[in-house]
């Protein structure tokens, strides 16, 4: 499990694909984020809960399914790329974000963006299906990052977003301080609004 504040930003070294598979590897340094981290650990990768297979030094190599590469960002990934890193938090550490699993339920695009002088808004598109998760005051996982939800489309309309707003911390510290209108972000809406409408699925078919 994870929280969702980021503890560093990595490298990306190359990106493997291998279509006969529908798979890819991941190589990237992470600097002092991964010391200790040893093989069958797990690293969030832009919010990507990712294992380790391979460590030389703070060289992590990451094996990535085709599941993964369909539904997230990392498949486009690149030489060169900066990414967001945590680390799973440890049993009786502080959960100063939220819940969050490094597993993305799908990928947004960055709509807009506005410079309110101490602070930023960004506005991000969400999949339909997935919008129905994401509340006013509410949390979500963009790129990894535990952001508070501050504005959401009514539901009628066609194309579906939400709102945040950055404070100068996280403008600087992970990626979504430079990231460019059209860019894609992995997403994760609240885990535990999953499970209450999976449990009312049930208790409405009964």
């Amino acid at each position: 499990m994870f929280t969702g504040i980021i503890a560093g930003r990595g490298d990306v070294v190359r990106v493997d694909a291998d279509p006969a598979t529908d798979s890819a590897t991941l190589v990237l340094t992470g600097g002092a984020v991964v010391d200790g981290l040893e093989p069958g650990g797990s690293l969030a990768v832009n919010g990507v809960c990712l294992t380790a297979t391979r460590l030389d030094g703070d060289t992590v190599e990451v094996d990535v399914m085709g599941e993964t590469l369909d539904r997230t960002t990392t498949g486009a990934l690149a030489a060169g790329d900066k990414v967001n890193l945590e680390r799973c938090v440890p049993a009786g550490g502080r959960l100063d974000g939220h819940v969050v699993q490094g597993h993305v339920d799908g990928v947004g695009t960055l709509l807009e963006r506005e410079d309110l002088g101490n602070w930023e808004r960004l506005r991000f598109s969400v999949p339909t299906p997935l919008a129905r998760y994401i509340a006013e005051k509410g949390s979500i996982a963009v790129d990894g990052v535990s952001l508070t939800v501050t504005a959401v489309s009514a539901a009628a309309e066609d194309e579906q977003w939400f709102e945040v707003g950055l404070i100068p911390a996280t403008l600087e510290h992970t990626g979504l301080g430079t990231k460019a209108p059209g860019g894609a972000v992995n997403l994760e809406v609240d885990v535990l609004a999953k499970y209450a409408e999976r449990l009312l699925s049930f208790r409405s078919a009964s």
